[in-house]
């Protein structure tokens, strides 16, 4: 065992200190280009590390999209790397989004990348994808764990075409979301304050498809802000107290940039936000 603590007792303590934000860090070329910056690793360099010092600064946990920087080869990785840790510097959680999945000796190569002690590119966590089944995440979480790190598992995705496999019916009557959601309490079950394994689940998913009270552990939901989901929608969906649950928001704050004063504004208003929606006119 490692000697970190827990993921789901630091992502506690960070929720606590400063609120359920996920800032994304989604240096979208069309993102780079309305800062001004050539869409070249210069350009995400200082886009992708002005952003963080800022983000990871105010949020409790920050969330590159992995995506965005491997686009540009080896040395979009090597900016990845310092995105990271300069968030961890600053204080922030880094959840990786990278959506992993796979069997075998490949979801390992990806376990020893992530999550393993010594990993390369060591994120606080990860997303990971368990639709070629739910075993095949077995090893990734234990070795998360162990070295003290968490995992976010694919649940109810907003994308429109998630319905037609995540909403499909089992035998026992479940669907797959709520089978996966059942998987990831069942590796939380007894944690305390919080599980290790959360669950994404879009914030403009309609209320009432699943049942997330035995889940023991985070839930992430994209969705807040730019794609439509406002706190009243979090609050229909996840219930008036919220618990565990990190809204998630990239381009309504990194449209703000490039000056770091706007974009310091625009996440403190976000976290108001959240933290007080009536207030705030949610």
């Amino acid at each position: 065992m490692s000697g970190r603590e827990r993921f789901g007792a630091r992502l506690a303590k960070a929720v606590a200190a400063r609120g359920p934000l996920c800032a994304g860090i989604d240096p979208h070329p069309g993102l780079i280009e309305a800062w001004g910056l050539p869409v070249d690793v210069s350009g995400l360099e200082r886009f992708a590390l002005s952003a963080t010092e800022v983000l990871a600064a105010h949020a409790a946990i920050v969330k590159p999209q992995s995506a965005f920087f491997e686009s540009f080869g080896p040395d979009g990785v090597r900016v990845l790397e310092r995105v990271v840790e300069t968030a961890r510097d600053a204080g922030a959680l880094v959840l990786l989004d990278v959506k992993r999945g796979d069997i075998g000796s490949t979801m390992a190569a990806y376990t020893a990348a992530y999550v393993a002690e010594g990993a390369a590119i060591a994120a606080d966590a990860i997303t990971v994808s368990p639709y070629l089944g739910f075993g095949s995440l077995a090893q990734c979480a234990e070795t998360a764990v162990a070295a003290g790190r968490g995992l976010f598992v694919l649940a109810r995705t907003s994308n429109p075409e998630a319905g037609e496999v995540q909403n499909a019916k089992l035998p026992d009557g479940r669907t797959v979301a709520q089978a996966i959601v059942d998987s990831v309490a069942s590796l939380n079950a007894g944690a305390e304050p919080l599980g290790d394994a959360g669950v994404v689940v879009g914030a403009t998913v309609p209320p009432g498809e699943l049942d997330l009270s035995r889940l023991n552990g985070p839930v992430l939901a994209p969705g807040f802000g730019a794609q439509g989901a406002t706190v009243a929608d979090l609050r229909a969906l996840f219930g008036a107290s919220l618990p565990g649950v990190l809204p998630a928001s990239s381009r309504d704050i990194l449209k703000h940039g490039p000056e770091q004063a706007a974009l310091r504004q625009a996440v403190e208003r976000v976290a108001e936000v959240l933290a007080d929606p009536q207030e705030n006119g949610q």
